[in-house]
C-alpha cells in the first residue's frame, strides 16, 4: 500500500493558509470566514482520520510480516530480545550492587582516615565478644590516643593535625595483623580488637604500632613528633563489654599519667 503521503502534506499547507487567513484582523467581518472556517475544520479532521489510517496500516503490515516469519525465524527474533532485556537487567544489577556497596562502606568508613568508623566497631565489638564468649577464647581490646593532639592543631592548624590521624592511620594498619579489629574510635582517639590473643602476644602488636608512631613528625617550620598512648586489657568470661572498655580506658588514662608514648595493660 503506497502511503498518500504527499496528499496529507498538502492538506496540511493549505489548513494552514486558511488558519493564516482567518488570523488576519481584516478578515474578521469578511462575508466568507464563515465559509472559510467551515473548511477549515473538515480539512483537519479529514487529515486526522487519514493518519489513523495510516497508523493502522503500519501494524497490518508490521502483523503481516511477522506471520509470515517461519517459527524459527520467530524463535530467533524473542530470543535477541530477550538477551537484550537479559543484558540490560545484569547491568542494572550490577550498578545497583555498586552503588549499595558504596553505601556501606560510607556508613562504615571513617571519612578522613578511611578506617572503620566508630559505627562499624561497635558492632563488631558485640560479635568479637559474642565469639569469644562462645568459643571460650582470648580477646585484646585497647584504646590509642594521640599524644598532645591539642597542641598540634594549636600550633599548626587543623589541617596538619588531620595530617597527623592519617599518617598515625598507617602506622595502625601497617602494624595489626590480618584478622585484627581496629578503626577511629573518634576524635584524636582509636579502638583495636585483637582475637585470640595472649596479653604478651597484645603487647607486642601494640609496641610495635608505637615505635612506628614515634617515628613521625609533622609541620615544616619545627617539626612535632608524634606518639601515642594505648590502655589494654583482656576481656573476662562472662564480662559485659563495656566493664571491658572502661578498664582499657582507665589503663590508657594510666599510660598518660605516667608520661605518655606507652602501653598500659588494665588488669
Amino acid at each position: 500500500m503506497t502511503r498518500p503521503s504527499g496528499s496529507i502534506k498538502d492538506g496540511k499547507i493549505l489548513l494552514e493558509r486558511i488558519q493564516a487567513a482567518l488570523e488576519e484582523p481584516d478578515h474578521a467581518r469578511h462575508p466568507l470566514r464563515p465559509l472559510l472556517e467551515e473548511v477549515s475544520a473538515h480539512i483537519l479532521g479529514q487529515n486526522q482520520r487519514m493518519e489513523r489510517l495510516l497508523r493502522i496500516s503500519d501494524g497490518y503490515h508490521l502483523l503481516e510480516h511477522n506471520q509470515s516469519l517461519t517459527l524459527a525465524e520467530r524463535c530467533e527474533k524473542q530470543l535477541r530480545r530477550m538477551e537484550k532485556l537479559a543484558r540490560i537487567s545484569d547491568q542494572y544489577q550490577r550498578n545497583l550492587w555498586e552503588v549499595t556497596e558504596t553505601l556501606r562502606q560510607a556508613a562504615n568508613q571513617d571519612s578522613l582516615t578511611g578506617l572503620a568508623n566508630r559505627r562499624f566497631l561497635m558492632e563488631r565489638l558485640k560479635d568479637e565478644t559474642q565469639r569469644a564468649t562462645r568459643k571460650d577464647t582470648r580477646l585484646a581490646i585497647a584504646l590509642m590516643d594521640v599524644d598532645h593532639f591539642k597542641q598540634i592543631n594549636d600550633r599548626f592548624g587543623h589541617e596538619v593535625g588531620d595530617v597527623a590521624l592519617c599518617e598515625i592511620a598507617g602506622a595502625v594498619r601497617q602494624g595489626v595483623r590480618r584478622y585484627d579489629v581496629y578503626g577511629r574510635w573518634g576524635g584524636e582517639e582509636f579502638l583495636l580488637m585483637l582475637p585470640d590473643t595472649r596479653r604478651d602476644e597484645a603487647m607486642m602488636v601494640l609496641e610495635r604500632i608505637r615505635q612506628t608512631i614515634s617515628t613521625l613528625t609533622v609541620g615544616e617550620d619545627d617539626p612535632i613528633r608524634l606518639s601515642a598512648s594505648f590502655g589494654v586489657t583482656l576481656l573476662r568470661s562472662g564480662e559485659d563489654v563495656d566493664e571491658a572498655l572502661k578498664r582499657a580506658d582507665d589503663a590508657l588514662f594510666e599510660a598518660k599519667r605516667a608520661g605518655r608514648d606507652r602501653v598500659v595493660v588494665g588488669d
